[in-house]
Parts: C-alpha cells; structure tokens; sequence
C-alpha cells in the first residue's frame, strides 16, 4: 500500500478536463448502484479529488503547529461533529489525518451494491478485534526499518484490575459501545485506553483515547486523556471511504516533537494497513 504524504498546498483549482472525467465516475457509478451516501457529496475538495483521480487511492496529511484544523475531513455531519468535539476538548498541537479509499470486492456485492445489514456488521467486528492488533507493525523514521508496533493488545475489563477478556462478536450493530484496552507497543510503553464506538445508517465512528500517560522513554509526552484517535468508516455503495485522525496535546520537547509526529503518522498507516486488511479478507 502506497501512502502519499501531503505538506505542501495545491493549486486552487483542477482543471476544468478533470473535474469532468471526476464527475463522470460518479455519474457513471451512482447509475449503477444506489449510492447510501453519495461520494461527491462528501469528498468536495479540489486536492482530494486530484489525488483520488490518480491510481493512488490514499491521501495522507501532518499538521505541526498549534491549533491545527482538519483539512481532509469529509463533508458528513456525524464525522465534523466528532472531530470538533474532540479539538475542543484538547486543543491539539498535533493533528494527523488519512483519507483511503477502498474498493468493495466481487464477492461483497450484493446486487445494488449498497451496504446490507451484513456488511455492516462484518465492519463492526472488525474493528472490535483488538487483539487483532498484536504484532501488526509500522515503518519506523528513527531506524528506517518496519518495527512492532503492538507487542501486546488485549480487551480488558477494567483498567485497574486488567483482566484480557475476548474480543466481542455482535450479531447485531450496537448503537453506541465502549470499552477498555490495554495495548503495549514499543514506543510509548505498556498503556491503557478506552475504545468507544457509534453507529449511524451511513457511517460506524471509532476512537481511541488515552487513559495513561505516554512515556517516551522515561519522558513524558502525553498526559492523560491527550491523545485520541478517531476512525469513520463511510458506507459509499461499491466504495468504503475511510477518514481517520490522530490529535494529541503533546509536552514540547527539544528534539522530539518530529519524532513524535512521524511516530503518529507511521503508526496511523500501520492502523489503517491492519483495517484494510482484514476487510480485504472478510468483505
């Protein structure tokens, strides 16, 4: 998977040739299929649609400065609500984000493409599987070299006595769902956060916040409930887009604030790399 990272600004508009081949995909494709939540309705930005018209489907941004603002968001009411909530409640100084898109395979199609009820739920219990995660790995800047990620990662029942329980299976989508993890990686040390799930028609939200602080080293880094990662999974007929973001209030540390952000940014992708995966194989 190539991921194409975005620091510099694009020129204000597309050419008027490519935003007519641009808008012809969807055409093409909301003729085919009944679209839940139509593509171009929420993927409105001149540079994203650039960078979806290539053969890459991944666009990947890092923001280092205070108060960064999304720039990759989607136009979607649940996804805008979730993230401005959380950049009000940190304030964050550093802000990742990763748009994807992914196509459905063959055998995920179900006539009218749109995203049933199964579907749906096979999405869910994908990204419950926490313990799924244990031994993904990410590309690590420091040593140039891929490197564990998780070591350990596990359901637990509570974060003072952290019991491993089993990731839960659903056979129906729950409205809303929280729980707790613990998740050890080789960066920031053995930790424990809170998972929390929603589910609309269109979209399933997934966040991720940190209940212990994060050591680099014998450095603090990230206090407590600082660090929260958001994933949307949007429903696009024979599409899924995926919108994640990683904001943290970070201690400014000489000499450690690039390698904290490329950190976020590596470890995101590897995220995203185990998702796409397991959609790959089960959807």
């Amino acid at each position: 998977m190539v991921y194409i990272n975005r620091y510099a600004s694009f020129t204000a508009d597309l050419n008027k040739p490519m935003k007519r081949i641009f808008a012809m995909i969807f055409i093409f494709s909301s003729a085919a299929c009944v679209f839940p939540v139509p593509l171009e309705t929420i993927i409105t930005s001149d540079k994203i649609a650039r960078v979806f018209m290539s053969d890459d489907k991944q666009l990947v941004a890092a923001q280092l400065k205070n108060n960064p603002i999304p720039s990759l968001m989607p136009d979607h009411d649940d996804i805008r609500q979730s993230v401005m909530e959380i950049i009000k409640k940190l304030n964050p100084n550093i802000l990742m984000e990763t748009l994807y898109l992914y196509k459905k395979s063959a055998k995920a199609e179900t006539g009218s493409l749109v995203w049933d009820e199964k579907q749906k739920i096979t999405v869910f219990n994908q990204l419950t599987s926490i313990s799924t995660m244990t031994g993904i790995k990410y590309y690590s800047s420091s040593r140039k070299a891929m490197r564990t990620f998780y070591e350990y990662s596990s359901i637990i029942d509570d974060p003072v006595t952290k019991k491993p329980l089993p990731d839960p299976v659903f056979t129906q989508i729950p409205v809303s769902f929280n729980v707790f993890a613990r998740q050890k990686d080789l960066t920031f040390g053995d930790n424990i956060y809170r998972y929390g799930y929603l589910s609309k028609s269109d979209v399933i939200l997934f966040t991720q916040e940190n209940i212990t602080p994060l050591n680099y080293g014998i450095i603090p880094v990230i206090g407590k409930s600082n660090l929260c990662s958001l994933m949307a999974v949007v429903d696009g007929g024979d599409w899924i887009l995926i919108y994640a973001a990683s904001m943290a209030r970070a201690a400014s540390v000489p000499g450690l604030s690039e390698k904290i952000s490329s950190s976020f940014s590596n470890r995101a992708k590897a995220v995203l790399q185990w998702f796409s995966e397991k959609m790959k194989n089960n959807l």
